[in-house]
Protein backbone atom coordinates (compact mmCIF):
# COMPACT_ATOMS: atom_id res chain seq x y z
CA UNK A 1 0.00 0.00 0.00
CA UNK A 2 1.27 3.46 -0.88
CA UNK A 3 0.98 6.31 1.62
CA UNK A 4 1.41 10.07 1.20
CA UNK A 5 5.11 10.88 1.44
CA UNK A 6 6.42 13.78 3.50
CA UNK A 7 9.97 15.17 2.98
CA UNK A 8 11.61 17.05 5.86
CA UNK A 9 14.85 18.99 5.33
CA UNK A 10 17.66 19.88 7.73
CA UNK A 11 18.97 22.98 9.50
CA UNK A 12 19.29 26.16 7.36
CA UNK A 13 17.82 24.34 4.35
CA UNK A 14 14.46 24.25 2.54
CA UNK A 15 12.09 21.76 0.97
CA UNK A 16 13.45 22.49 -2.52
CA UNK A 17 16.60 20.58 -1.56
CA UNK A 18 14.60 17.35 -2.13
CA UNK A 19 14.08 18.01 -5.87
CA UNK A 20 16.44 15.20 -6.89
CA UNK A 21 14.52 12.79 -4.66
CA UNK A 22 11.17 14.01 -6.02
CA UNK A 23 12.34 13.21 -9.57
CA UNK A 24 13.60 9.77 -8.50
CA UNK A 25 10.34 8.92 -6.75
CA UNK A 26 8.25 10.11 -9.70
CA UNK A 27 10.31 7.95 -12.07
CA UNK A 28 9.61 4.96 -9.84
CA UNK A 29 5.86 5.39 -10.00
CA UNK A 30 5.10 7.50 -6.91
CA UNK A 31 2.21 9.93 -7.35
CA UNK A 32 3.73 13.43 -7.23
CA UNK A 33 0.43 14.77 -5.91
CA UNK A 34 1.00 12.82 -2.68
CA UNK A 35 4.63 13.95 -2.17
CA UNK A 36 4.84 16.94 0.18
CA UNK A 37 8.13 18.78 0.81
CA UNK A 38 7.96 20.55 4.17
CA UNK A 39 9.57 23.93 4.85
CA UNK A 40 10.32 25.23 8.35
CA UNK A 41 12.19 28.09 10.01
CA UNK A 42 15.46 27.05 11.61
CA UNK A 43 17.34 30.37 11.51
CA UNK A 44 15.17 32.30 13.97
CA UNK A 45 16.69 32.53 17.45
CA UNK A 46 13.41 32.18 19.37
CA UNK A 47 12.26 28.94 17.66
CA UNK A 48 13.05 25.52 19.14
CA UNK A 49 12.99 22.07 17.55
CA UNK A 50 9.85 21.32 19.59
CA UNK A 51 8.23 24.43 18.10
CA UNK A 52 9.10 23.18 14.63
CA UNK A 53 7.62 19.77 15.46
CA UNK A 54 4.29 21.33 16.41
CA UNK A 55 4.44 23.59 13.36
CA UNK A 56 5.03 20.44 11.32
CA UNK A 57 1.86 18.90 12.77
CA UNK A 58 -0.18 21.95 11.80
CA UNK A 59 1.37 22.00 8.33
CA UNK A 60 0.40 18.34 7.83
CA UNK A 61 -3.24 19.30 8.27
CA UNK A 62 -3.37 22.70 6.60
CA UNK A 63 -0.68 22.62 3.91
CA UNK A 64 -0.37 18.93 3.05
CA UNK A 65 -4.07 18.31 3.58
CA UNK A 66 -3.67 15.16 5.68
CA UNK A 67 -6.46 14.45 8.13
CA UNK A 68 -5.71 14.16 11.85
CA UNK A 69 -5.31 10.38 11.76
CA UNK A 70 -4.21 9.83 8.16
CA UNK A 71 -1.10 7.60 7.83
CA UNK A 72 1.97 8.74 5.90
CA UNK A 73 5.65 7.96 5.19
CA UNK A 74 8.54 10.34 5.78
CA UNK A 75 12.00 10.86 4.32
CA UNK A 76 14.10 13.16 6.50
CA UNK A 77 17.53 14.69 6.11
CA UNK A 78 19.81 15.75 8.98
CA UNK A 79 17.86 17.83 11.55
CA UNK A 80 14.63 16.58 9.98
CA UNK A 81 15.06 13.42 12.05
CA UNK A 82 14.91 15.42 15.29
CA UNK A 83 11.82 17.27 14.07
CA UNK A 84 9.95 14.04 13.34
CA UNK A 85 11.12 12.33 16.54
CA UNK A 86 10.00 15.33 18.59
CA UNK A 87 6.66 15.20 16.78
CA UNK A 88 6.28 11.48 17.48
CA UNK A 89 6.94 11.79 21.21
CA UNK A 90 4.74 14.82 21.88
CA UNK A 91 1.40 12.95 21.86
CA UNK A 92 0.25 9.34 22.00
CA UNK A 93 -1.12 7.89 18.78
CA UNK A 94 1.26 9.54 16.36
CA UNK A 95 3.26 6.32 15.97
CA UNK A 96 0.18 4.74 14.37
CA UNK A 97 0.26 7.37 11.63
CA UNK A 98 3.92 7.19 10.60
CA UNK A 99 4.47 3.97 8.65
CA UNK A 100 8.00 4.33 7.27
CA UNK A 101 10.76 6.68 8.42
CA UNK A 102 13.76 7.03 6.09
CA UNK A 103 16.71 8.84 7.65
CA UNK A 104 19.26 10.32 5.24
CA UNK A 105 22.34 11.30 7.27
CA UNK A 106 20.10 12.01 10.27
CA UNK A 107 21.32 14.24 13.08
CA UNK A 108 19.93 11.76 15.61
CA UNK A 109 22.32 13.05 18.28
CA UNK A 110 23.18 16.41 16.79
CA UNK A 111 26.28 17.56 14.95
CA UNK A 112 29.83 18.64 15.87
CA UNK A 113 29.23 21.76 13.77
CA UNK A 114 26.32 23.04 15.85
CA UNK A 115 28.29 24.90 18.52
CA UNK A 116 30.40 26.51 15.79
CA UNK A 117 27.28 27.76 14.05
CA UNK A 118 26.36 29.79 17.12
CA UNK A 119 29.34 32.07 16.65
CA UNK A 120 29.20 35.35 14.72
CA UNK A 121 31.05 33.71 11.83
CA UNK A 122 28.42 31.00 11.75
CA UNK A 123 25.68 33.62 11.60
CA UNK A 124 27.48 35.35 8.74
CA UNK A 125 27.75 32.24 6.57
CA UNK A 126 24.67 30.29 7.66
CA UNK A 127 22.44 32.97 9.12
CA UNK A 128 19.05 34.14 7.91
CA UNK A 129 19.66 36.43 4.91
CA UNK A 130 16.11 37.72 4.52
CA UNK A 131 15.81 41.36 5.57
CA UNK A 132 13.72 41.78 8.67
CA UNK A 133 13.91 41.27 12.45
CA UNK A 134 15.61 37.87 12.03
CA UNK A 135 18.34 39.09 9.66
CA UNK A 136 21.62 37.20 10.21
CA UNK A 137 20.17 35.15 13.06
CA UNK A 138 21.52 31.60 13.15
CA UNK A 139 18.75 29.85 15.07
CA UNK A 140 20.37 29.74 18.51
CA UNK A 141 17.77 27.49 20.15
CA UNK A 142 17.77 25.01 17.27
CA UNK A 143 21.56 24.91 17.38
CA UNK A 144 21.40 24.41 21.15
CA UNK A 145 19.37 21.25 20.53
CA UNK A 146 21.82 20.16 17.84
CA UNK A 147 24.89 20.68 20.02
CA UNK A 148 26.77 17.53 20.99
CA UNK A 149 25.53 16.15 24.30
CA UNK A 150 22.59 18.57 24.44
CA UNK A 151 19.89 18.22 27.06
CA UNK A 152 17.33 18.12 24.25
CA UNK A 153 18.78 15.01 22.57
CA UNK A 154 19.40 13.40 25.99
CA UNK A 155 15.74 13.85 26.97
CA UNK A 156 14.45 12.87 23.54
CA UNK A 157 16.41 9.61 23.62
CA UNK A 158 14.86 8.79 26.98
CA UNK A 159 11.41 9.40 25.50
CA UNK A 160 11.57 7.30 22.33
CA UNK A 161 14.67 5.08 22.55
CA UNK A 162 14.86 4.24 26.26
CA UNK A 163 11.32 4.75 27.56
CA UNK A 164 8.77 2.17 28.63
CA UNK A 165 7.13 1.97 25.20
CA UNK A 166 8.39 0.73 21.84
CA UNK A 167 8.51 3.53 19.28
CA UNK A 168 10.28 1.93 16.32
CA UNK A 169 8.98 -1.39 15.00
CA UNK A 170 8.88 -3.88 13.74
CA UNK A 171 5.07 -3.79 13.93
CA UNK A 172 2.30 -2.07 12.04
CA UNK A 173 1.63 0.06 15.13
CA UNK A 174 5.10 1.65 14.94
CA UNK A 175 7.10 3.04 12.01
CA UNK A 176 9.66 0.93 10.19
CA UNK A 177 12.90 2.93 10.36
CA UNK A 178 15.84 2.87 7.93
CA UNK A 179 19.03 4.89 8.45
CA UNK A 180 21.54 5.77 5.72
CA UNK A 181 24.73 7.83 5.78
CA UNK A 182 27.54 8.48 3.31
CA UNK A 183 31.00 7.12 4.10
CA UNK A 184 32.88 10.20 2.85
CA UNK A 185 33.33 13.78 4.05
CA UNK A 186 33.35 17.02 2.09
CA UNK A 187 35.90 17.92 -0.54
CA UNK A 188 37.23 21.29 -1.66
CA UNK A 189 37.25 24.19 0.79
CA UNK A 190 34.55 22.57 2.93
CA UNK A 191 36.97 19.80 3.91
CA UNK A 192 38.34 22.27 6.45
CA UNK A 193 35.34 21.49 8.67
CA UNK A 194 35.52 17.72 8.22
CA UNK A 195 35.75 15.52 11.29
CA UNK A 196 37.05 11.95 11.23
CA UNK A 197 34.25 9.41 11.49
CA UNK A 198 31.66 11.66 9.88
CA UNK A 199 30.04 12.54 6.56
CA UNK A 200 31.23 16.12 7.04
CA UNK A 201 28.28 17.19 9.21
CA UNK A 202 27.01 14.24 11.27
CA UNK A 203 28.97 11.45 12.91
CA UNK A 204 28.45 7.91 11.69
CA UNK A 205 28.09 6.68 15.27
CA UNK A 206 25.47 9.34 16.01
CA UNK A 207 23.11 8.51 13.12
CA UNK A 208 21.53 5.16 14.13
CA UNK A 209 18.75 4.75 16.65
CA UNK A 210 20.54 1.75 18.20
CA UNK A 211 21.16 3.44 21.53
CA UNK A 212 22.01 1.82 24.84
CA UNK A 213 22.10 3.30 28.32
CA UNK A 214 24.31 2.31 31.24
CA UNK A 215 23.58 3.66 34.70
CA UNK A 216 26.36 3.79 37.29
CA UNK A 217 24.48 4.38 40.52
CA UNK A 218 26.63 5.12 43.55
CA UNK A 219 23.86 6.67 45.63
CA UNK A 220 22.74 3.32 47.06
CA UNK A 221 24.73 1.13 49.44
CA UNK A 222 24.98 -2.49 48.20
CA UNK A 223 26.15 -3.55 51.68
CA UNK A 224 22.84 -2.41 53.17
CA UNK A 225 20.39 -2.94 50.32
CA UNK A 226 20.25 -6.53 49.15
CA UNK A 227 20.00 -6.88 45.39
CA UNK A 228 21.27 -3.37 44.71
CA UNK A 229 22.95 -3.10 41.32
CA UNK A 230 25.81 -0.68 41.03
CA UNK A 231 25.88 -1.04 37.24
CA UNK A 232 22.71 -1.53 35.23
CA UNK A 233 21.93 -1.59 31.51
CA UNK A 234 18.57 -0.34 30.26
CA UNK A 235 16.52 -3.03 28.48
CA UNK A 236 16.40 -2.87 24.69
CA UNK A 237 12.96 -1.69 23.53
CA UNK A 238 13.18 -1.05 19.78
CA UNK A 239 14.00 -3.02 16.67
CA UNK A 240 17.61 -3.39 15.54
CA UNK A 241 18.07 -0.44 13.15
CA UNK A 242 21.69 -0.47 11.96
CA UNK A 243 23.47 2.20 9.96
CA UNK A 244 23.43 1.44 6.23
CA UNK A 245 26.50 3.16 4.68
CA UNK A 246 26.38 4.55 1.16
CA UNK A 247 29.66 4.49 -0.74
CA UNK A 248 31.04 7.78 -2.01
CA UNK A 249 28.35 10.04 -0.54
CA UNK A 250 28.66 12.88 1.97
CA UNK A 251 26.12 14.93 3.90
CA UNK A 252 25.22 16.99 0.85
CA UNK A 253 25.36 14.51 -2.00
CA UNK A 254 23.21 11.94 -0.20
CA UNK A 255 20.43 14.46 -0.81
CA UNK A 256 21.41 16.14 -4.08
CA UNK A 257 22.88 13.16 -5.96
CA UNK A 258 21.77 9.96 -4.19
CA UNK A 259 22.56 7.55 -7.01
CA UNK A 260 20.95 4.29 -8.13
CA UNK A 261 22.05 2.15 -5.18
CA UNK A 262 20.54 4.40 -2.53
CA UNK A 263 17.41 5.01 -4.60
CA UNK A 264 16.85 1.25 -4.86
CA UNK A 265 17.37 0.78 -1.12
CA UNK A 266 14.93 3.55 -0.21
CA UNK A 267 12.34 2.35 -2.72
CA UNK A 268 12.46 -1.20 -1.34
CA UNK A 269 12.37 0.11 2.26
CA UNK A 270 9.12 1.93 1.54
CA UNK A 271 7.57 -1.40 0.51
CA UNK A 272 8.32 -3.17 3.82
CA UNK A 273 5.06 -4.13 5.52
CA UNK A 274 5.78 -6.71 8.22
CA UNK A 275 8.46 -7.89 10.64
CA UNK A 276 9.76 -10.61 8.32
CA UNK A 277 10.12 -8.21 5.41
CA UNK A 278 11.88 -5.71 7.69
CA UNK A 279 14.38 -8.34 8.87
CA UNK A 280 14.97 -9.56 5.30
CA UNK A 281 15.51 -6.00 4.06
CA UNK A 282 18.04 -5.29 6.84
CA UNK A 283 19.98 -8.47 6.08
CA UNK A 284 20.05 -7.80 2.34
CA UNK A 285 20.99 -4.12 2.71
CA UNK A 286 23.77 -4.91 5.18
CA UNK A 287 25.29 -7.46 2.79
CA UNK A 288 24.99 -5.24 -0.29
CA UNK A 289 26.71 -2.30 1.43
CA UNK A 290 29.53 -4.32 3.03
CA UNK A 291 32.10 -2.76 0.73
CA UNK A 292 31.09 0.72 1.87
CA UNK A 293 31.22 -0.39 5.52
CA UNK A 294 34.69 -1.89 5.06
CA UNK A 295 35.97 1.54 4.03
CA UNK A 296 34.85 3.08 7.33
CA UNK A 297 36.73 3.09 10.63
CA UNK A 298 34.64 1.90 13.57
CA UNK A 299 33.57 4.76 15.83
CA UNK A 300 31.41 4.97 18.91
CA UNK A 301 29.92 7.95 20.69
CA UNK A 302 29.34 8.17 24.44
CA UNK A 303 27.18 10.81 26.10
CA UNK A 304 27.82 11.04 29.84
CA UNK A 305 25.70 12.87 32.37
CA UNK A 306 26.62 13.18 36.05
CA UNK A 307 23.87 13.98 38.57
CA UNK A 308 23.39 13.81 42.33
CA UNK A 309 20.64 12.00 44.25
CA UNK A 310 18.27 14.93 43.66
CA UNK A 311 18.88 14.81 39.89
CA UNK A 312 20.77 18.10 40.07
CA UNK A 313 23.73 18.32 37.67
CA UNK A 314 27.31 17.65 38.76
CA UNK A 315 29.15 20.22 36.61
CA UNK A 316 32.77 19.58 37.63
CA UNK A 317 33.85 15.99 37.08
CA UNK A 318 36.18 13.81 35.07
CA UNK A 319 35.97 10.17 34.01
CA UNK A 320 38.77 7.88 32.91
CA UNK A 321 38.73 4.26 31.73
CA UNK A 322 41.47 1.82 32.65
CA UNK A 323 42.17 -1.89 32.79
CA UNK A 324 43.55 -3.69 35.83
CA UNK A 325 45.83 -6.73 35.77
CA UNK A 326 45.97 -9.49 38.35
CA UNK A 327 49.05 -7.87 39.89
CA UNK A 328 47.02 -4.74 40.67
CA UNK A 329 48.73 -2.58 38.05
CA UNK A 330 46.51 -0.12 36.18
CA UNK A 331 46.77 0.76 32.51
CA UNK A 332 44.67 3.56 31.07
CA UNK A 333 42.48 2.95 28.03
CA UNK A 334 44.27 5.27 25.66
CA UNK A 335 42.47 7.79 23.48
CA UNK A 336 39.10 7.42 25.18
CA UNK A 337 39.05 11.04 26.29
CA UNK A 338 40.96 12.73 23.45
CA UNK A 339 37.80 14.01 21.68
CA UNK A 340 35.38 15.35 24.30
CA UNK A 341 32.81 18.13 23.98
CA UNK A 342 31.15 19.69 27.03
CA UNK A 343 27.61 20.91 26.38
CA UNK A 344 27.54 24.68 26.92
CA UNK A 345 24.10 24.77 28.48
CA UNK A 346 24.89 22.17 31.16
CA UNK A 347 28.48 20.99 31.78
CA UNK A 348 27.19 17.84 33.48
CA UNK A 349 26.68 16.56 29.92
CA UNK A 350 29.77 15.48 27.99
CA UNK A 351 30.08 13.85 24.56
CA UNK A 352 32.99 11.48 23.85
CA UNK A 353 33.83 10.42 20.28
CA UNK A 354 36.06 7.37 20.05
CA UNK A 355 37.79 5.54 17.22
CA UNK A 356 37.54 2.01 18.56
CA UNK A 357 40.66 0.73 16.82
CA UNK A 358 42.68 3.14 18.99
CA UNK A 359 41.41 1.45 22.15
CA UNK A 360 42.30 -2.17 21.33
CA UNK A 361 38.95 -2.87 22.97
CA UNK A 362 38.57 -6.43 21.69
CA UNK A 363 41.53 -7.52 23.80
CA UNK A 364 40.44 -5.95 27.08
CA UNK A 365 40.12 -8.49 29.89
CA UNK A 366 38.81 -6.02 32.46
CA UNK A 367 37.39 -2.52 32.44
CA UNK A 368 37.27 0.03 35.26
CA UNK A 369 36.07 3.61 35.41
CA UNK A 370 37.58 6.29 37.61
CA UNK A 371 35.25 9.16 38.56
CA UNK A 372 36.67 12.39 39.95
CA UNK A 373 34.14 15.00 41.10
CA UNK A 374 34.49 18.34 42.84
CA UNK A 375 31.91 20.61 44.44
CA UNK A 376 34.27 23.58 44.45
CA UNK A 377 33.65 24.04 48.15
CA UNK A 378 34.97 22.66 51.43
CA UNK A 379 31.43 22.74 52.83
CA UNK A 380 29.85 20.13 50.55
CA UNK A 381 31.17 17.20 48.58
CA UNK A 382 30.25 14.13 46.56
CA UNK A 383 30.17 10.60 47.81
CA UNK A 384 29.49 7.12 46.44
CA UNK A 385 28.89 4.23 48.79
CA UNK A 386 31.75 1.73 48.92
CA UNK A 387 33.54 3.07 45.85
CA UNK A 388 36.06 5.60 47.15
CA UNK A 389 39.55 4.99 45.93
CA UNK A 390 40.94 6.12 49.27
CA UNK A 391 38.36 4.22 51.32
CA UNK A 392 36.97 7.38 52.92
CA UNK A 393 35.03 10.47 51.94
CA UNK A 394 36.83 13.52 50.72
CA UNK A 395 37.12 16.44 53.11
CA UNK A 396 38.02 19.19 50.65
CA UNK A 397 35.13 18.95 48.17
CA UNK A 398 37.10 16.68 45.83
CA UNK A 399 36.25 13.00 45.47
CA UNK A 400 37.91 10.12 43.66
CA UNK A 401 36.31 6.71 43.12
CA UNK A 402 36.69 3.57 41.02
CA UNK A 403 34.02 1.29 39.63
CA UNK A 404 34.42 -2.17 38.09
CA UNK A 405 32.74 -2.47 34.68
CA UNK A 406 34.35 -5.75 33.73
CA UNK A 407 31.03 -7.55 33.39
CA UNK A 408 30.26 -5.27 30.43
CA UNK A 409 33.13 -6.69 28.38
CA UNK A 410 32.38 -10.37 29.02
CA UNK A 411 31.39 -12.37 25.95
CA UNK A 412 28.15 -13.39 27.65
CA UNK A 413 27.09 -9.85 28.58
CA UNK A 414 26.22 -6.59 26.86
CA UNK A 415 29.40 -4.98 25.64
CA UNK A 416 30.49 -1.52 26.67
CA UNK A 417 32.04 -0.94 23.24
CA UNK A 418 29.76 -1.33 20.23
CA UNK A 419 30.65 0.16 16.81
CA UNK A 420 28.45 2.75 15.11
CA UNK A 421 26.24 3.43 18.12
CA UNK A 422 25.72 6.07 20.78
CA UNK A 423 25.88 4.89 24.39
CA UNK A 424 24.38 7.01 27.17
CA UNK A 425 26.07 6.80 30.57
CA UNK A 426 24.44 8.24 33.67
CA UNK A 427 26.64 8.60 36.75
CA UNK A 428 24.72 9.14 39.99
CA UNK A 429 26.47 10.48 43.12
CA UNK A 430 25.44 11.65 46.58
CA UNK A 431 26.00 15.33 47.39
CA UNK A 432 26.31 15.91 51.12
CA UNK A 433 27.62 18.48 53.63
CA UNK A 434 31.15 17.65 54.69
CA UNK A 435 31.91 17.04 58.39
CA UNK A 436 33.56 20.16 59.77
CA UNK A 437 33.68 21.90 63.14
CA UNK A 438 31.82 24.89 64.58
CA UNK A 439 30.77 27.59 62.17
CA UNK A 440 32.54 25.89 59.29
CA UNK A 441 29.52 23.57 58.96
CA UNK A 442 26.80 24.17 56.38
CA UNK A 443 24.36 24.35 59.29
CA UNK A 444 24.81 24.25 63.05
CA UNK A 445 23.19 25.04 66.42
Amino acid sequence: MSYPLVLVHGYSDEGASFRAWERILEQRGYDVATIHACNYRSLTNEVTIKDIAEGFDRALRIRAGLSADEPFDAIVHSTGMLVVRAWLTAYAGRRDRLKHLIGLAPATFGSPLAHKGRSWLGALFKGNRQLGPDFLEAGDRVLDGLELGSRFTWDLAHADLLGDETFYGPTKRTPYVFVFCGNESYGGLRKLINEAGSDGTVRWAACPLNTRKICLDMTRDPAREEGTKRVSVAPWKNADIPLIPIDGKNHGTILSAPGEELANLVDSALQVGNATAFSDWTTTATKSTKRARDRMDEYQQFIVRAVDERDDPVPDYNIQLFTRTGAGADRGVRNFDTDVHTYRGDPSLRCFHVRLADLDYRNLKSLWMRVIASSGSQLVGYHGFGSEKSGRRATDGKWDAELDLSNLVDDAGIQFFYPFTTTLIEVRLNREPLPMTGKNEVAWF
